[in-house]
């Protein structure tokens, strides 16, 4: 009796397994599907009201002087965002941000409109698992296969969750100012 009743048990717990198991993979290969099948992608706008780092700077803002707004996409959805601000020296404000991409900006006149060296990412989110870290790394491509472009800088708020976010990424903390940070991403 003892050993039906166990037999019964491990059964149950190898169909549990199995169960787990093909669940699991599913969710994996769903994850993959979509990391794969992305694109990145300018955009002329962005809902700034999502966006938990900085929303009070609108889209104009976040598209003039040669700014940019890029977006993660899969089958026709957004799925992770990122503005960035071209200059030459690294910014430690917002203030600071838009009179240098400004002065990059009005530099690049003569220099057939290639604006700034620096790409200074001041804002990222993601609204699906996956997408921050997959638009930091189509970003660092883009800029690397850029004839004008040698450095991925933040201007990112002094929090944990931005701190976590950009080491478990890969870069490295240049410095901590007065009410942000600056990383790095090199590789």
């Amino acid at each position: 009796m003892k050993e039906i009743n166990s037999n019964k048990i491990k059964n149950r717990i190898k169909v549990h397994f199995r169960k787990n198991r093909q669940i699991i993979n599913r969710q994996i290969n769903d994850f993959f599907d979509w990391v794969k099948g992305a694109e990145l992608v300018s955009l002329k706008e962005c809902n700034t009201i999502e966006d938990p780092v900085r929303p009070e700077l609108d889209n104009e803002f976040r598209t003039s002087f040669g700014r940019k707004i890029y977006g993660v996409k899969y089958k026709n959805e957004i799925h992770a965002i990122m503005c960035f601000a071209f200059t030459n020296k690294i910014p430690k404000t917002v203030k600071e941000l838009d009179n240098l991409s400004k002065d990059a900006f009005l530099q690049s006149a003569l220099r057939d409109q290639k604006v700034g060296q620096i790409a200074i990412a001041y804002t990222v989110w993601s609204k699906k698992k996956g997408g921050g870290k997959l638009i930091v790394k189509e970003v660092f491509k883009m800029i690397k296969k850029s004839n004008h472009l040698n450095r991925l800088i933040t201007l990112s708020p002094l929090t944990e969750m931005a701190t976590k976010f950009h080491l478990r990424n890969k870069a490295k903390l240049i410095s901590v100012n007065e009410t942000t940070q600056n990383f790095e991403y090199t590789k």
